[in-house]
């Protein structure tokens, strides 16, 4: 089932459970932290991005986690292959961070120790402006980059727990373009022409133990048109509706079910073997080359983050609803499965 919800209205009911599960294509449910019926430190609440080209990335997030509060950023370089990831933590900000209620318009800023960041959107375009000190071998990040182009539709989704006052309210904005720079020490890197971004929008409330699939790809047809994909499960009760979406120039198009195939070795995920993705109608088949496994992991026990966020190269065809074919080749993007307990 993939119940599609179209009209407005509060996202979770008097119980602090989510009154309509599924999905959208706006940002149709309205989300405040006052509806919320769980403790302050189990809220969830963060504004990430991912902007790139197909030579490299930056990452950006800020976050609210109830007991953790983080300021990350990630370097990806896709030739050398490279990454570095800084992240400046504080604790118990219980919602002092001030994250908006909407990812439509409003600013995201934090700082926390040797990282500041500012995300400004004035429901039209966005700025993320900001400076990490001593990021990468003595050497500052800096960065200034705008948004523009913000498509029309997204994928939203709010999908249940199990467990009552549980939830996940989510928007992935893919292919807006971006211009700018970032900097490292002395070396300079634009965003132009075919520099893309993509948001991750998600406040909540989880459970402890969690392990969740999500891959995003997003890039610059040959003919001008930008087109991209958000693909995921795993995570919470989603008999209503999935993450899986395609998008083509501003519109999003509704996908069923689409399966992850991580080579398995030694009876382990191999991450960096070639993957496959199918779905179950056909509409998304592609083939996945690694080029390099993201991982900052954290196990202390009772509290765990263990990512593998695996950036390489897609390849495959995917079908839009009018049944027009879009094939793409060797493009960049992402797929991860991550373990949290927290």
């Amino acid at each position: 089932m993939q119940r599609e919800v179209t009209e407005k209205q509060r996202l979770l009911d008097a119980g602090g459970n989510i009154a309509c599960p599924g999905y959208a294509k706006t940002m149709v449910w309205q989300y405040d932290r006052k509806d919320i019926k769980a403790p302050a430190v189990r809220i969830k609440e963060w504004d990430y991005y991912l902007i790139g080209n197909q030579k490299y990335a930056l990452c950006l997030t800020v976050s609210d986690s109830g007991y953790v509060g983080c300021v990350s950023a990630s370097f990806i370089d896709y030739l050398k292959p490279y990454d570095v990831t800084r992240s400046a933590i504080s604790f118990f900000p219980m919602g002092r961070m001030g994250l908006p209620s909407t990812s439509e318009k409003g600013d995201v800023y934090g700082k926390i120790g040797k990282a500041e960041m500012r995300f400004e959107n004035d429901g039209v375009k966005r700025r993320l402006s900001g400076v990490y000190k001593k990021f990468d071998g003595g050497k500052d990040l800096k960065f200034d980059i705008t948004l523009t182009d913000i498509p029309e539709e997204s994928m939203v989704i709010a999908t249940p727990f199990e467990k009552k006052k549980h939830f996940y309210y989510n928007q992935k904005i893919n292919c807006m373009r971006a211009q700018g720079y970032m900097s490292i020490g002395d070396r300079v890197m634009p965003f132009d022409g075919d520099s893309l971004a993509t948001l991750d929008w998600g406040r909540g409330v989880w459970t402890y133990d969690n392990t969740w699939l999500w891959g995003s790809m997003q890039t610059v047809l040959e003919d001008g048109s930008r087109f991209g994909f958000n693909i995921g499960y795993g995570f919470g009760d989603t008999s209503a509706a999935s993450e899986n979406m395609l998008f083509y120039n501003g519109k999003s198009y509704k996908l069923s079910e689409v399966t992850f195939n991580i080579p398995v070795k030694d009876g382990k995920d191999d991450f960096m073997s070639d993957w496959t993705f199918t779905s179950d109608d056909g509409r998304l088949e592609m083939d996945f080359k690694p080029v390099l496994d993201r991982q900052a992991p954290l196990d202390i026990g009772v509290m765990c983050m263990i990512p593998h966020q695996v950036f390489g190269r897609f390849s495959g065809r995917a079908v839009l609803d009018d049944g027009k074919v879009i094939e793409f080749k060797d493009v960049i993007g992402f797929a991860e499965k991550v373990h949290n307990k927290w």
